[in-house]
């Protein structure tokens, strides 16, 4: 069982940044690939990024090419969303998943993400 908290969400103007935090509890976190989706008001939810389990590969949205930047830090259990040149359109709730990497393919697909967080606001204003 995971148990994901997301923080860092908030109020920004465009072109300013943003940095997500996802703390994950429970064991083997470091065999988990973890993922940032995002949900605008109705809208799907959407893939944003992710980072398999040793931080070896990452995916990201085309979207957000070149300006957002996954990360973890094994040791301290967490994963991060840095987020650059936002634009009002990146507005929604960004939440955190995670799913068992270690000897499964790396995929990016929503449904196979098992664990889910709450979700964190982040507005864009132009």
């Amino acid at each position: 069982q995971v148990q994901l908290v997301e923080s860092g969400g908030g109020l920004v103007q465009a072109g300013g940044s943003l940095r997500l935090s996802c703390a994950a509890s429970g064991r083997f976190f470091s065999s988990y690939d973890m993922g940032w989706f995002r949900q605008a008001p109705g809208k799907e939810r959407e893939f944003v990024a992710a980072i398999n389990w040793s931080g070896g590969s990452t995916s990201y949205a085309d979207s957000v090419k070149g300006r957002f930047t996954i990360s973890r830090d094994n040791a301290k259990n967490t994963v991060y969303l840095q987020m650059s040149s936002l634009k009002p359109e990146d507005t929604a709730v960004y939440y955190c998943a995670a799913k068992w990497g270690r000897g499964v393919v790396f995929t990016t697909t929503r449904s196979a993400f098992d664990y889910w967080g709450q979700g964190t606001q982040v507005t864009v204003s132009s």
